[in-house]
């Protein structure tokens, strides 16, 4: 069986998606699994090994259509559901599986605070796309593989942070995701373990700003390593603590503790860390928990939160109380906490 799965972006949102590619291949026989992705995304999905070819669109749909028609698929699984899968949906002509975006109640949520959303994590709603193939969820949580050619030398990192060191993830997509540079500057004040910041080339300036407080003690590591690096620096950090973006989800696939903070968006918009059952995944707000792999740092009572599905430039109501009003005792303490666990 062929089947064509269809994600173009993000970062995590991919990552959500690697369960169900998984037990996809796992579990149909003969599957031959294609993945379609944009030509950016690539990096995060190219060593997948659960896949057996790889399709990049980047502007040009029709172009990407007639190639995909070539490869007589026996069912496309969408899992992106926008208005350009459903071009090649229906240009392809065959059996389609759609997984539940859930727009109207995201919509609810974000914009009058009603919530009617399922308690479905989306890497679950992924893997009930595929119900009717007979695929069921292992259990094992989301993956992501970094390929075998790429390493991190112990020169990449100061020998002050090669004994173990946290790592804080300060980017996000958009600024209402993370926290202001004064109060990260703080939240690292608190901590005290070496601290390595992962971001990109655009968190590089604000990586700095940080880093100046306790060069130390706190090493930028923002746009000087590509995305299997920095993952790789996730992989071998003890803890983690992140904003909503596609490090915090990678650091799940990797199992490690993870502080997840957020802002504009929340975890009632079923996005918060996710991992296997084998981690005995459980969070602080469970009483009879006996291992905490993650803890939500979220301002209690914010009536305005969720405002956004993915983040904005900046806060709707002005105040930015969703991330201003951060207890970073709290942040630093869980961090410790997994820290030496």
């Amino acid at each position: 069986m062929r089947l064509l799965f269809i994600r173009f972006s993000s970062i995590g949102d991919i990552v959500f998606t690697t369960p169900a590619i998984r037990c996809a291949k796992q579990q149909i026989p003969g599957a031959e699994i294609h993945f379609l992705t944009k030509t950016s995304m690539k990096s995060v999905t190219e060593a997948n090994p659960y896949v057996d070819q790889f399709h990049y669109f980047d502007k040009d749909i029709a172009a990407t259509i007639e190639t995909l028609k070539q490869f007589n698929f026996d069912y496309i699984i969408d899992l992106h559901h926008n208005f350009r899968t459903y071009r090649i949906k229906k240009a392809l002509g065959v059996p389609a599986l759609s997984y539940q975006k859930l727009s109207f109640q995201k919509l609810l949520l974000t914009k009058l605070h009603i919530n009617m959303m399922p308690q479905r994590h989306i890497a679950d709603r992924c893997l009930d796309t595929l119900k009717t193939l007979g695929v069921v969820n292992d259990g094992k949580g989301m993956d992501y593989f970094v390929p075998a050619q790429v390493q991190l030398k112990a020169s990449d990192i100061p020998t002050s942070h090669q004994a173990g060191y946290l790592a804080i993830v300060i980017g996000a997509s958009f600024a209402t995701k993370k926290l202001p540079v004064n109060q990260l500057q703080e939240l690292c004040s608190l901590i005290p373990y070496p601290i390595i910041l992962i971001g990109g080339k655009e968190d590089a300036a604000e990586g700095l700003a940080i880093a100046t407080t306790d060069p130390i003690k706190i090493y930028n590591a923002c746009g000087k390593f590509n995305l299997h690096e920095s993952a790789l620096l996730v992989q071998q950090s003890k803890t983690v603590i992140s904003h909503d973006t596609g490090f915090l989800y990678i650091a799940c696939a990797f199992h490690k503790k993870t502080v997840a903070i957020w802002g504009a968006t929340s975890p009632a918009l079923q996005v918060e860390p996710y991992y296997a059952e084998s981690d005995a995944i459980t969070n602080s707000a469970s009483s009879n928990s006996t291992v905490e792999m993650f803890h939500n740092a979220i301002v209690p009572n914010m009536s305005c939160q969720p405002c956004s599905n993915y983040g904005t430039k900046q806060c709707p109501q002005g105040h930015f109380g969703c991330m201003r009003q951060q207890n970073l005792r709290v942040i630093a303490d869980k961090a410790i906490q997994y820290y030496i666990s």
